[in-house]
């Protein structure tokens, strides 16, 4: 027999896989409620690919085998039929719990993870689903790092940060809602521990000034002040998260209440003490402790023990805990890490604003024709066209534009520059610049489009010209309308009577009331 090929009867998991998957409210109206049918965030494609997908495979190929799927309720249907269908082609284990929520009522992460904390039972990986990171950040990398961190400095949560977004100039702000601000941080590079986060509350407080506690810069006199870096919201987590989460009932979102929360009981003893009980029996954090006790009484000098010294201080170290088990031990450190992810290194964006979402599916178009480029050599590099799809000879489509399965184009047509989503229909002499369509959108002849973000089953009537306009699903343009800079919903117009039914509705009224009389 061989005993390499043995397989343990039980394997402990290492990570479970955390997937949150809200309503995307900032993505509104591309997520409104088309009719009686949802539009969730998870499934809004990029590159005629659901978000979804991009992160289901980046767990995957990070070893991850299992996923806690949590999503709104009235999303499970559609949820729940897009991962058990042919399309997705992960072998994960994915288990999809659901939570009463509407648009208009949200609840906090750190509210979900109470919740469903019984069915946590080992470290694990809280991640969005609309983090879409590029090749040069597996989530491996964040892996490793946490598990270096965690057996050697006591680390419990590990972060990720990224540099912030600035959309292109010309694209209307003001009409598409403002980008997100980026919060103060602040850290120490040579333990890459993450210090400080503003808070909602202290930007509202201190507009223009950052408070910093003495205590912070005295035991980390080398810190770094950012505030041009976003947070990936992927945090690899020890399961004692949970633990203190519990502590804390009144957190209600892990970003925004609990991380700066963490990030200051690592340079405040006394908080150190009063919730050492809660992380004392973690394995790592035990190892860490034993580690560094033994490296800072060591006679022989080394880089780890004075690494060690400075994580764990001498007056710290010398006063034994009432709260700890074992009372010999210095109290945790409840560390806090954090990667950040250079922009040279690729572009890594969450898809949280209509800017994020243009300009992700501008990346993949731009990585595409600039691909093709390479292997045709001088030859004009091909769009990319999926399966089925129907383009006339006389039509016009550049290589930095995608056309999906099944779609059909007319003749003379131009498309630059743009993501044409499944069995669309496109007229004839139709003008398509810098713009996404989503799956079944018809654009009649004549019409012009530039940078628009027309939702799923969008009709646009024959010569209208949109200008940076975005649509909820089944919206409907009528002909020869002049659009520009708006967002366009279904209850702009369904509220409305149309013209020339006024009279109909009446006299059906009418003969309603002869009717009853009757």
């Amino acid at each position: 027999m061989d005993i390499d090929t043995v397989q343990p009867a039980f394997q402990k998991k290492e990570f479970l896989a955390v997937l949150l998957a809200g309503f995307g409210n900032e993505l509104l109206p591309l997520t409104s409620d088309n009719g009686d049918e949802p539009s969730p965030k998870a499934l809004l494609p990029v590159a005629n690919k659901p978000l979804l997908e991009y992160t289901l495979s980046w767990l995957e190929q990070s070893g991850i085998k299992d996923v806690l799927l949590i999503a709104p309720t009235i999303h499970e249907s559609a949820l729940h039929h897009h991962i058990n269908s042919d399309t997705t082609a992960s072998n994960l284990s994915i288990d999809l719990q659901t939570y009463d929520e509407t648009h208009e009522s949200s609840i906090g992460t750190a509210e979900l993870l109470r919740h469903f904390a019984p069915r946590i039972t080992e470290d694990f990986v809280l991640v969005p689903c609309d983090f879409i990171a590029p090749p040069s950040l597996p989530l491996s990398t964040l892996l490793d790092k946490y598990r270096l961190e965690s057996t050697s400095h006591g680390a419990i949560v590990s972060t990720c940060w990224y540099p912030a977004y600035a959309p292109e100039k010309g694209i209307l702000v003001d009409e598409w809602g403002q980008i997100p601000t980026s919060p103060a941080l602040v850290w120490d590079p040579k333990t890459d521990s993450l210090l400080h986060v503003d808070t909602p509350d202290e930007l509202d407080r201190n507009a223009e000034e950052y408070g910093l506690k003495m205590d912070m810069l005295s035991r980390y006199p080398r810190t770094r002040l950012s505030s041009s870096l976003q947070d990936s919201h992927v945090y690899v987590c020890h399961r004692k998260v949970l633990q203190l989460l519990a502590q804390k009932p009144r957190f209600e979102s892990f970003r925004q209440d609990f991380i700066p929360w963490l990030c200051k009981i690592q340079y405040q003893p006394s908080k150190r003490r009063k919730y050492a009980e809660f992380i004392s029996s973690i394995p790592n954090q035990t190892t860490y402790l034993s580690q560094s006790l033994a490296l800072t009484h060591s006679t022989t000098p080394s880089a780890a023990a004075q690494s060690v010294a400075t994580l764990v201080p001498l007056e710290e170290s010398s006063t034994p805990t009432t709260t700890s088990p074992n009372s010999s031990l210095p109290p945790p450190t409840f560390k806090v890490t954090i990667t950040i992810h250079k922009s040279e290194d690729g572009l890594a964006l969450r898809i949280n604003n209509l800017y994020a979402l243009l300009e992700m599916n501008r990346v993949f178009l731009s990585a595409h024709a600039q691909s093709a480029q390479r292997v045709g050599g001088k030859a004009t590099p091909a769009p990319q066209v999926q399966g089925g799809a129907l383009v006339d000879p006389k039509a016009q489509i550049s290589a930095d534009t995608m056309l999906g399965g099944s779609t059909q184009v007319g003749e003379r047509t131009v498309c630059k520059k743009s993501v044409i989503g499944r069995h669309c229909i496109i007229g004839r002499n139709v003008k398509i610049v810098g713009s996404i369509l989503l799956d079944h959108c018809v654009v009649e002849d004549g019409a012009k489009l530039e940078g628009c973000i027309l939702g799923k089953n969008t009709k646009v009537g024959s010569r209208s010209e949109l200008a940076r306009v975005v649509s909820c699903g089944g919206y409907e343009v009528g002909g020869g309308e002049t659009l520009k800079g708006e967002k366009l919903d279904v209850s702009d117009w369904t509220a409305e009577v149309p013209h020339g039914n006024e009279d109909e509705s009446t006299e059906s009224g009418e003969e309603n009331e002869e009717d009853d009389s009757d």
